[in-house]
């Protein structure tokens, strides 16, 4: 197995973009009980000082009595990102802000992750295809 990729043209031409099935909602709560509640239901989550940030699915982000007006779609890169790489957030983010398409970028250990509203998910991944494939 190799290590993380950290070549900038490298990450772009391998992020081979795929759909994570479901819908998300991005929320957050500074109730103590109703984030106990929602944490273990979270994909990710990040203390902020509001209150905790959580990416819950939409159904229980719903449950839970939280806003889900609008829901996102999760682009998983494939690629093995290094954290130390430098230019792969900017490129997905650039060649999505092109079009008119907002992203949210989580990066986690092995891959990053883009976010964008459900409704631009065909388009977005068409996108980030054609970007990785112009490298």
């Amino acid at each position: 197995m190799t290590g993380p990729v950290r070549d900038t043209a490298a990450m772009i031409a391998g992020m081979a973009p795929k759909a994570m099935p479901g819908r998300f909602v991005f929320c957050s709560t500074a109730d103590p009980a109703l984030a106990a509640r929602a944490a273990p239901l979270a994909l990710g989550s990040f203390r902020e000082a509001e209150g905790l940030s959580l990416i819950l699915p939409e159904t229980e982000a719903r449950a839970l009595g939280f806003d889900a007006a609008l829901p996102m779609a999760c682009i998983i890169l494939t690629v093995a990102s290094a954290l130390d790489g430098v230019g792969l957030t900017a490129a997905v983010a650039a060649a999505l802000a092109e079009a008119g398409i907002p992203c949210n970028m989580v990066a986690a250990f092995h891959h990053d992750h883009v976010f964008v509203p459900a409704k631009e998910l065909s388009r977005a991944l068409d996108l980030l295809k054609a970007r990785a494939r112009a490298g």
